[in-house]
């Protein structure tokens, strides 16, 4: 089973590798640019109708899974990869289209995203024997009542799927920073599906890597951040890891506390702690760091991160 997934993720590479090229054509022959902006820096002006939406390549993988792998929980983590990609390309599509990088409302967005989790929550419940707690420490778990825990999940999600949204800012950034995080899960899971699924998404990822690093060919999108941002949550649902999500997710979480931060501050001081949010943008402004540097250094941090994870994993839960 484990030689067929590595199988399946060298061919996903292999897959996008080959299809992204063909992709760009096709987005640059539509027009489906990225708007940039006005208060990004200069050399993200410079990015102005760079192609938007290579993230549905990923779907390549998500397709690949479902149909080598077809079962409830394959099928399940497929659909979650989808619901998200469909909201995010909502939100490319007005941006692309109408060259406003707005994009639909955050209220919409939002709305979108919870229905969404709630559906797939309903699932889980339906599906598997998956239990309302939270694991604490070994064999200490925090019981909750199924309202509540659906509740909390639900808000832990969204929020987790958002902060990791937040961090596709830079060329190659996310991808970066995604690939330690679906590790993580290959490593801790004893379930195939899932095995499968992070490996052949490392695959895809790695694939697109070659055109979305800086500087990069294509952008992927909401279609592809967010939907890796729902994937990861989820899966951090599934293998009841829900407690490490501050460590692991430290990297995305830093992001978008950086922005909630920076606004709650300046609504009261009218002062800013940081030049830009997300933090990525401060490094820059800030220290005059390459993207290349703090790609690579946010990428360290992610693998850090899922190293610590994992060893309180083992040796903790």
């Amino acid at each position: 089973m484990l030689s067929s997934a590595y199988a399946l993720s060298s061919f996903s590479f292999l897959a996008v590798a080959l299809l992204t090229p063909l992709l760009i054509w096709g987005l640059r022959a539509l027009r489906w640019t990225q708007p940039i902006r006005k208060e990004l820096p200069a050399d993200h002006q410079a990015k102005r109708g760079t192609p938007l939406m290579a993230g549905l390549i990923l779907l390549t993988g998500v397709a690949m899974a479902m149909s080598f792998h077809p079962r409830p929980l394959t099928n399940f983590l497929g659909m979650t990869f989808l619901s998200f990609s469909a909201i995010g390309f909502l939100d490319d599509f007005k941006k692309a289209h109408y060259q406003d990088p707005s994009g639909i409302s955050s209220r919409t967005k939002l709305l979108c995203q919870f229905a969404a989790v709630g559906v797939l929550l309903i699932w889980i419940f339906a599906q598997s024997d998956a239990s309302p707690d939270l694991v604490l420490f070994r064999d200490i778990r925090l019981p909750l009542p199924t309202p509540v825990y659906m509740a909390a999940v639900a808000l832990f999600i969204v929020g987790s799927a958002n902060a990791i949204n937040f961090t596709d800012g830079l060329d190659g950034l996310l991808i970066n920073t995604a690939i330690p995080t679906y590790f993580f899960f290959f490593l801790i899971t004893d379930r195939p599906e899932v095995k499968t699924f992070t490996l052949i998404m490392i695959g895809c990822l790695l694939g697109l890597l070659i055109y979305n690093i800086h500087p990069a060919k294509a952008f992927m999108g909401d279609t592809g951040s967010l939907a890796i941002g729902g994937s990861l949550s989820f899966l951090a649902v599934l293998e009841k890891v829900e407690i490490l999500i501050p460590l692991l997710f430290s990297v995305y979480l830093a992001e978008q506390f950086s922005v909630i931060l920076q606004v709650w501050y300046f609504k009261r001081t009218r002062l800013r702690i940081f030049r830009m949010t997300p933090i990525h943008f401060h490094f820059s402004l800030k220290y005059g760091w390459s993207e290349n540097r703090i790609v690579m250094i946010f990428g360290l941090a992610s693998w850090a991160s899922a190293l610590l994870s994992w060893l309180y994993w083992k040796f903790c839960m």
